[in-house]
């Protein structure tokens, strides 16, 4: 015949199991929506690079455009200073 003691240890080992069994399935659950959401966070910061890379092309583009503006009007003053001292 099975002690009382005996009977509540075995009902507490099967609930302890019971729980970490739960616990293990909740756990692969929610290190699998983890994933997702990495997978989902990477794709978004891809997409932000790529935007980001589309709009510096331009702006780099015209950044060095009036560069370019300046450092002509610049040696077309050089030059005209130059043409004004010779004459």
């Amino acid at each position: 015949m099975i002690d009382p003691v005996q009977a509540v240890l075995l009902m507490v080992i099967i609930l302890l199991t019971l729980l970490l069994l739960v616990l293990g399935i909740q756990i692969f659950f929610i290190l699998k929506e983890l994933r997702r959401t990495v997978r989902r966070a990477t794709k978004v910061l891809e997409n932000t690079e790529m935007i980001t890379e589309s709009v510096s092309e331009p702006m780099s583009f015209i950044s060095n455009l009036f560069l370019n503006t300046r450092s002509l009007s610049a040696i077309s003053k050089i030059l005209k200073k130059r043409d004004r001292d010779r004459e």
